[in-house]
């Protein structure tokens, strides 16, 4: 989903905007994401957005089989703050967007949240850093943007909540998405965008800078490589090969599309007048699998991306980036598990480094201290070029069929004689079951709505398929990908 010069990128996962016509807390002292003996801390996002997902206490054993530092939580779970008590896996807890403008404006209410979500964990529990919102400067029409100028406001009243509490050595940031940026390319060029720089993110940066917090930002690669595969290197952004660019303004050569994502955001924040933020990837990663059409979600590239992630993130000495070597980036990886409630295209729900079983979906230790070669071969990638051909929506392995008739309803009401084949007398009525009725009805509004945005989801009921369904006379929908 890209334009050469403005590439819009789907991140976790809302849209994101990174610019590139060219190519192709840890918050807590001394410094965030490192241990006391100054050792980079790679952790892990922990979603709930499944419905066959580990108890909380099995999902805690998992984060700390892959040797993770830190967890990142969307929201106070108490269950989850509970098994995270005596772990000392240094947590981040996040304040919902919906209750930012409340917030923003009430002191007592901030004063409340954090009495409730925050106090009766800690410090058992190692909560280190609180964010307020996520992603929220992504654009949205007018009635959504009011909440972009309470957000400075709602993290000032939360920060005073945490001190009033006598809690000073913990964090407030806010996860932004790299559509803040209206220009990214060269990396030197960086730029916020002109609707949110003056009135947004200029207090934003005041208030990190005054409490030596950080710029968290999700920064995802592989949207910018999805969207342009033809032109960026899949190598530079795997963080393999040795394809480069160079930055003709500042002659900073870049090896890889990460690095050179997160300069842009460096640049921007110095042409803001704040050259020393310390930023941290507070969600990266690439999924291990998706829909027929998008074009690299594999184990392969997933499993690739993540291993050499934490090898740069853990290096000895620290890498950084180009415009800040040896700098350290505190990072959470993108996600615990794939998560089969997540709305939107497959890849969505494909992000884990956990099946919901609690079996892995490839190998990976977040301490570094497993060397890349040791790691057991991966499965070939099959799809690093777009498919050709056509493909249909069908019921999904395993969906339970109890739940089939409101989707199927859905799509039989949507256009003009969607269902007609599979009323009695139709060509795809029999076999007269639900299961054939509802892949009928799936493929034949996939193909009717794809165009303006429909899906092949059903709420994890459908999946997309390369192998003809019709039989007979029965003729099923589909969608040709040219």
């Amino acid at each position: 989903m890209g334009e050469v010069g403005g590439l819009l990128l789907v991140g976790g996962h809302m849209a994101v905007r990174f610019f590139c016509p060219l190519c192709f807390g840890f918050c807590f002292w001394p410094l965030p994401g490192i241990s006391q003996g100054g050792h980079i801390q790679v952790g892990v996002n922990y979603g709930i957005l499944g419905n066959n997902l580990p108890q909380p206490s099995k999902s805690v054993e998992l984060i700390r089989s892959l040797k993770a530092q830190q967890v990142k939580l969307y929201s106070p779970d108490p269950d989850i703050l509970k098994a995270l008590n005596g772990t000392k896996l240094r947590t981040s807890i996040m304040v919902p967007n919906q209750l930012i403008s409340n917030i923003s404006s009430s002191q007592e209410l901030a004063n409340e949240w954090i009495r409730t979500n925050f106090v009766p964990y800690y410090p058992d529990t190692l909560i280190t850093c609180v964010l307020v919102g996520n992603e929220i400067l992504t654009p949205t029409d007018d009635a959504g943007k009011k909440i972009w100028y309470d957000l400075v406001p709602a993290m000032r009243k939360i920060k005073y909540a945490l001190k009033v509490n006598n809690i000073t050595k913990v964090k407030v940031g806010t996860p932004l998405a790299m559509d803040v940026l209206e220009s990214s390319f060269p990396p030197s060029n960086g730029t916020f965008r002109s609707d949110i720089a003056s009135p947004v993110v200029r207090p934003l940066l005041q208030f990190l800078h005054k409490t030596k917090s950080f710029f968290f930002i999700d920064c995802y690669p592989y949207f910018a490589w999805a969207g342009n595969y033809q032109s960026i290197d899949l190598n530079y952004t795997l963080f393999v090969g040795s394809a480069t660019y160079t930055d003709p303004v500042t002659g900073l050569t870049y090896t890889n599309l990460l690095d050179q994502m997160l300069d842009s955001l460096v640049f921007a924040m110095k042409r803001l007048g704040f050259p020393d933020i310390r930023i941290f990837i507070s969600e990266t990663g690439w999924p291990n699998g998706g829909d027929v059409d998008e074009i690299g979600a594999n184990v392969y590239n997933a499993a690739t991306y993540n291993r050499n992630l934490v090898a740069k993130l853990t290096a000895n000495p620290v890498k950084g980036t180009p415009a800040r070597p040896g700098v350290m980036l505190p990072t959470f990886i993108f996600s615990l598990f794939n998560e089969n409630q997540k709305p939107g295209p497959g890849t969505e729900r494909h992000w884990g480094l956990f099946y919901p079983n609690g079996s892995d979906v490839y190998p990976v230790h977040l301490s570094g201290k497993t060397p890349l070669p040791s790691y057991p071969a991966l499965p070939l990638p099959d799809n690093n070029k777009p498919h050709i051909g056509k493909v249909w929506c069908v019921v999904a392995t395993g969906a339970n069929v109890t739940d089939l008739g409101p989707a199927v309803t859905y799509a039989c009401n949507q256009g003009n004689h969607t269902c007609k084949a599979i009323k009695p007398g139709g060509k795809c009525y029999e076999p007269n079951t639900t299961t054939s009725h509802a892949s009928y009805a799936f493929s034949l509004y996939w193909a009717q709505f794809r165009g303006i945005g429909g899906t092949c989801n059903f709420n994890g009921l459908a999946e997309e398929t390369t192998k003809d369904p019709s039989y007979g006379f029965c003729r099923y929908p589909a969608v040709t990908f040219t």
